[in-house]
């Protein structure tokens, strides 16, 4: 095998070396969304995976020294990552992704909260006042975020901002079209009512006109109880439902209980990318989330 000479191979460097933007995402979805906007031209990962709560990580020392080398962290924010970001942060020292700086990015302060409410108190659980954090199950909501994080990362990285302009472009219309698709095949679905485990969904239930009935959480955040779990069977033993959702990361227990004295279909679905094997990026997690509602009705 010949060797490439080193003048030749100095000459080839620059045509291959790539200035990466790094991200810092609190969540896979966002991950996901930066690596379609910047392909080769972003550095991003995930502090969190599809089967972990996002509520309830460690700030781990792989994490701090991720968020101290970010040039750009998005998060879902409304207090989803409170419990652990704002150490993150603060053990970073990173003053550049700072909240309030350019190289932080609340993805959910983009799109208009549902729930959110300015009165909360222990007694109700897991509520969050600024509003329910789950913004990534409506994809008309990713393309609203999608936006501000092109031109975010065309702000922070200007020697590639054309790069990310173009994928931004070529992103919105592939997941326009996309769109189009999903809302096609799911209009089946439109007034279904669906129990829910926890109030991860509120926002693809509006997007499909689905009707949250129930939840299997008796308070926000707190697992589902033998009480309010009786209780739901004779609520719905007779009807009133279509299908029990939960995400992978919770108990499967409680809803195939429930099915099975209801007769009603319980349906794992993924929250965000990697929740299942075939929602590997963010066309394939709605994919897999509309074939999953599809295939019990």
């Amino acid at each position: 095998m010949k060797q490439i000479p080193t003048t030749l191979m100095l000459i080839m460097l620059p045509l291959v070396a790539v200035a990466d933007l790094r991200i810092f995402a609190c969540e896979p979805e966002w991950d996901a969304l930066a690596e379609e906007i910047g392909q080769a031209h972003v550095n991003s990962s995930s502090a969190t995976n599809a089967l972990q709560d996002p509520h309830y990580i460690q700030a781990r020392p792989s994490l701090i020294a991720r968020v101290r080398q970010a040039d750009l962290v998005i998060c879902s924010g409304a207090q989803l990552e409170i419990g652990w970001l704002p150490l993150l942060l603060q053990k970073a020292n990173n003053r550049n992704v700072m909240p309030g700086t350019p190289g932080y990015l609340d993805a959910s302060s983009l799109v208009v909260r549902l729930e959110a409410t300015g009165n909360v108190d222990r007694s109700q659980g897991d509520i969050h006042p600024l509003g329910n954090p789950h913004v990534q199950t409506d994809p008309h909501n990713i393309l609203h975020i999608a936006k501000a994080l092109g031109e975010r990362m065309a702000k922070l990285d200007s020697d590639n901002a054309t790069i990310y302009e173009s994928g931004l472009a070529d992103f919105s219309e592939r997941w326009g079209k996309a769109i189009a698709g999903w809302e096609a095949r799911a209009e089946v679905l439109r007034g279904n009512r669906a129990i829910t485990h926890h109030k991860s969904w509120v926002y693809l239930l509006r997007w499909l006109g689905i009707e949250d009935v129930a939840n299997l959480e008796p308070i926000a955040g707190l697992p589902p109880t033998a009480t309010h779990l009786s209780k739901l069977v004779s609520e719905f033993r007779e009807g009133g439902a279509d299908f029990i959702i939960r995400s992978p990361y919770q108990d499967e227990r409680p809803s195939e209980w429930l099915s099975e004295r209801t007769g009603i279909a319980a349906i794992l679905l993924p929250l965000t990318v990697g929740g299942t094997e075939e929602a590997v990026d963010l066309f394939a997690f709605f994919d897999d989330i509309i074939d999953r509602l599809l295939g019990i009705t």
